[in-house]
């Protein structure tokens, strides 16, 4: 059973930056490195929204809205993923999920509030 334990959310003021981890725990060693990782966000009243992705060749996707603040990048040895946010906006305010799709099961970590006041 893999656990995915997301950290590094919090309170920041616009135009700051913020280091989102999440933490494959529980699993195979390099876990991350198999599968595509994911991070999703959802801001209150609207839908849960992809933010970046990163798949196990290395290749990075990001949704418009952030391209060019965030980046997401990935430690294969701790098992551990990372989405830096830059320049953060009052519309970043979210809670940041981590997401993975493994041999048909679908993982989600319990969520890290980011709060961006303007």
């Amino acid at each position: 059973q893999v656990q995915l334990v997301e950290s590094g959310g919090g309170l920041v003021q616009a135009g700051g930056s913020l280091r989102l981890s999440c933490v494959a725990s529980r699993s195979i060693f390099s876990f991350i490195s198999f599968n595509t990782m994911d991070w999703y966000r959802q801001a209150p009243g609207k839908q849960r929204e992809l933010v970046a992705s990163i798949t196990s060749g290395g290749s990075t996707n990001y949704a418009d809205s952030v391209k060019g603040r965030f980046t997401v990048s990935r430690d294969n040895a701790k098992n551990t993923v990372f989405l830096q946010m830059n320049s953060l906006k009052a519309e970043d305010t979210a809670v940041y999920y981590c997401h993975t799709l493994s041999l048909g099961l679908t993982y989600w970590g319990q969520g890290t509030q980011v709060t961006v006041s303007s």
